[in-house]
């Protein structure tokens, strides 16, 4: 069974999983108040879970581990966003799935919620052919190039709960301006780089990645 796209026309079930997604690009603040906004009535029994997709403008964001000195050169506006981990650039380009789901109806158990978030965005790159891997210590999804045996990252994660329901997701690279990267470390990580399903040679357009990441979600979540 597929999730259900829910719009205005469709009313609330507590059953039911929204999936939103959003055209054009929606500013970081906006995007955190709407977040905390519908993790508050999920908490309340006032609306249902909710997955939404969505791009921002050229942004910088820091998690709760973030090291400041990671910041190389500030190019774009820079927000404190509250969630685990350290740097991350969101961008056009960058497929954002802000995933807000009750953990206390799918067990209490963070790290397997992470598990999840990670092997969906594995199957949803299958989808296009390329094999994403999870490296112990690093966060994130990565892909190894067959040549060189380079390691760079396609996909990043980092969550939020509160009071077990969940709030931030993951940043799928499906075109992004790459160069916009190395204003900071991403992630506080060096020794890699970034990549994108473009710089794999992979013209995805973000509605094939949308309905890749709609199809593989029934068998993870």
């Amino acid at each position: 069974m597929q999730p259900e796209l829910l719009d205005d026309r469709n009313p609330f079930r507590p059953d039911a999983l929204e999936w939103r997604i959003s055209e054009g690009l929606v500013d970081y603040p906006s995007a955190l108040a709407e977040m905390q906004a519908r993790v508050e009535a999920i908490r309340a029994g006032q609306a249902g879970e909710c997955v939404w997709l969505l791009e921002h403008p050229p942004t910088y964001t820091a998690g709760t581990s973030a090291n400041r000195a990671d910041l190389v050169e500030a190019r774009f506006p820079v927000f404190d966003a509250g969630r685990g981990g350290q740097w991350t650039y969101h961008g056009p380009g960058q497929r954002i799935g802000y995933v807000m789901l009750d953990l206390t109806q799918r067990g209490r158990d963070v790290r397997h919620y992470v598990h999840q978030l990670e092997e969906w965005l594995i199957r949803t790159l299958e989808r296009f052919e390329v094999r994403g891997e999870r490296r112990e210590g690093r966060v994130g999804i990565w892909v190894t190039d067959p040549v060189s045996g380079r390691e760079d990252k396609i996909a990043a994660i980092g969550v939020r709960v509160t009071r077990w329901v969940t709030w931030h997701g993951i940043a799928l690279n499906v075109e992004p301006e790459l160069s916009h990267f190395e204003g900071i470390v991403p992630c506080g990580i060096r020794e890699h780089g970034v990549t994108s399903l473009l710089k794999l040679g992979l013209p995805v357009t973000m509605a094939d990645v949308d309905a890749a990441l709609m199809e593989t979600w029934p068998a993870i979540f």
